[in-house]
């Protein structure tokens, strides 16, 4: 997909949604702010630094962190395992790499799978040590890609919640999900593209009140009031945001490849 004129950024403590049909772009997008595709033009400024041209493990370096779809815990290892061997790469001492792993599996409400084999945990057990595992160096902006995907929905609710207080933390994430429901119900703001282009933004309330993007994107898929009571905007949090963690900017003709 050609995705042209795109611009959108991610606040510090914010969590910000990036949806849209299949084909739209939203992928391409994704991939360019965390470096698995090259842009042909536009920038990615990632706390003030150009990182367009840095490769993925570089940007890792600089605190952002990335979720991929796909299962990437190491399946054989238990759980406990998972995080030492991240936390493995710390300057830190045995005990307390055994420390820190106890703390994010209760954290996570995994300590009972601490000795179990990853391959034994749930959709949603699974992508909780995900999470924990990339907090163990610390990112500034984790990209989640798919994250309620094979997810059941109780499982759903918890990780949606433990997003939120990672937000609150001043940690900020950008999610890209099929599951526009659950997603937009997560969001302090989201940005709908179509045929490559930035369409809408807005809140989740101020989107599904749209009129044009319900007629091209949502339908009916929400009655107009679901975000009037449950629904908690980012100035409610207590951590004061700084300026934006990341930001695709675009340029006069900017365009890039799938």
């Amino acid at each position: 997909m050609v995705v042209q004129g795109v611009s959108f950024s991610v606040d510090s403590a914010e969590i910000v949604g990036l949806l849209g049909r299949n084909g739209a772009g939203k992928t391409t997008s994704f991939r360019m702010a965390i470096g698995m595709l090259e842009a042909d033009g536009g920038k990615v400024v990632f706390n003030t630094h150009d990182i367009t041209d840095l490769p993925m493990f570089k940007r890792a370096r600089l605190g952002m962190g990335y979720l991929s779809q796909e299962p990437s815990v190491f399946q054989r290892l238990t759980c406990e395992q998972n995080l030492l061997a991240i936390l493995e790469t710390l300057p830190i001492g045995r005990k307390e790499r055994k420390r820190r792993a106890a703390e994010l599996l209760e954290r996570f409400g995994l300590t009972h799978k601490a000795k179990e084999h990853a391959r034994t945990c749930s959709g949603g057990e699974r992508r909780k040590l995900e999470i924990a595992r990339s907090l163990i160096t610390d990112p500034k902006l984790i990209l989640l890609d798919e994250p309620f995907s094979g997810v059941d929905p109780i499982a759903v609710e918890d990780l949606q919640a433990e997003i939120k207080k990672l937000a609150q933390r001043g940690i900020a994430f950008l999610i890209t999900d099929h599951n526009v429901q659950q997603t937009l119900r997560v969001c302090d703001r989201a940005y709908i593209i179509d045929e490559g282009k930035v369409f809408a933004e807005g809140t989740p309330k101020e989107l599904i009140n749209d009129e044009m993007v319900k007629r091209v994107y949502l339908g009916s898929l929400f009655r107009g009031d679901e975000f009037d009571h449950d629904y908690a905007p980012a100035p409610t949090r207590s951590h004061k945001k700084s300026s934006a963690p990341v930001e695709i900017k675009r340029e006069k003709k900017p365009e890039a490849k799938r």
